[in-house]
This record gives C-alpha cells, structure tokens and sequence, in this order.
C-alpha cells in the first residue's frame, strides 16, 4: 500500500467551518524552531567519514581538547621567557 491508499478523506465535521478557524500562516514557528535547534548538516564527504553521531562528537571533543593543548603550550612558553 502506498500513501494515497492509506490517506483518509477529510473527516471535518459539518458543524465546523473553515472561516472559524482563522488564517493559517505556513511557517509560523519556522524561525522558533531553528533558534532552538542545534541540527547541522554535513557535506557528504564528511558525512562518509563518521557513520553516526558519536563519531561526530568524539571527534569534535578531541579537536577542543587538542586546540586546548596547544593553548596552553603557547601560554607556557610565553610565560617562561
């Protein structure tokens, strides 16, 4: 079965009208929801190389804490001269 099969018809009630139930505004939470969300997408070419979403994340961790590293070595140095 495929979705126009198993689609109902419209089941609104007769003692409803559509001019009760205001205007309909496509989008109107679109700009909430993207604030509030945190999804990225990935180029394809990335997305091969991690096969799921903790793959993205321990890398991601281990580039802060190799940048980190590398801070605080800079600081280290400076700071011996």
């Amino acid at each position: 079965m495929n979705k126009a099969e198993t689609e109902r018809p419209d089941e609104l009630r007769p003692e409803y009208k559509r001019s009760d139930l205001g205007t309909i505004v496509r989008g109107k939470y679109a700009d909430r929801i993207k604030e509030e969300s945190n999804v990225v997408l990935l180029e394809p070419d990335i997305a091969q190389a991690f096969p799921n979403d903790e793959a993205v994340n321990n890398a991601l961790r281990s580039l802060l804490e190799l940048a980190a590293a590398s801070t605080r070595l800079t600081k280290s140095s400076k700071a011996g001269q």
